[in-house]
C-alpha cells in the first residue's frame, strides 16, 4: 500500500487489509510506504488512527517509511492510492515484471477508471477514505482468493 507520506491513506489500507486477511485465515504479508520520506518514522495521522479504531482496525503501532526499490522483490502486489503515486512507483521499476506488480487500488472496484483515494490530510475525509479502502480491500481478497482456488 503506497501513498505520498505514509501517514493517512496507506496506513489505513494496510490496517484494513491486514484485518481482512486475518479474518479470512490467509497468510499474506501486508505493509505500507510513502513515495516521499517527509514523515519517515512517524505514527499515522491521529485522525486516521481514530477512524480505524472506530471500525475495529488499530493502526497506531505503524511507522511511516519510504518506498524502496527492494520492495519490488519483497512484494507480489504494490497498490498505489492514486495516479501520481502510481507513476512515482513505476518510475523506479527496472523491468516490465516490476511494473506489472504496480496497480491503482481503486481499480479493483472500478477497473480501468484510475479513481484516486482522496488524501484526507487537509480536508478530513477519513470516514470516506476508510469506506473506499474497505471496499477495495474486500475486492482484493475476493480476487486473489479466487486465483488460488
Amino acid at each position: 500500500m503506497v501513498c505520498l507520506g505514509n501517514i493517512c491513506r496507506s496506513p489505513l489500507a494496510e490496517g484494513i487489509l491486514k484485518a481482512k486477511v486475518k479474518e479470512c485465515g490467509l497468510s499474506w504479508s501486508v505493509d505500507s510506504a510513502g513515495t516521499s520520506n517527509w514523515h519517515e518514522g512517524e505514527h499515522p495521522d491521529r485522525r486516521g488512527v481514530a477512524i480505524g479504531l472506530e471500525n475495529g482496525v488499530d493502526i497506531s503501532h505503524q511507522r511511516a517509511r519510504q518506498f524502496q526499490v527492494n520492495d519490488f522483490d519483497k512484494f507480489d502486489l504494490i497498490l498505489a492510492m492514486d495516479s501520481s503515486n502510481y507513476h512515482s512507483i513505476c518510475s523506479l521499476t527496472a523491468n516490465p515484471a516490476q511494473t506489472d506488480k504496480v496497480k491503482i487500488i481503486m481499480n479493483f472496484l472500478s477497473p480501468g477508471k484510475n479513481i484516486a483515494v482522496p488524501d484526507p490530510y487537509y480536508d478530513n475525509r477519513f470516514p470516506q477514505v476508510f469506506e473506499m479502502l474497505t471496499r477495495a480491500c474486500e475486492k482484493i481478497i475476493d480476487y486473489y482468493r479466487q486465483d488460488t482456488n
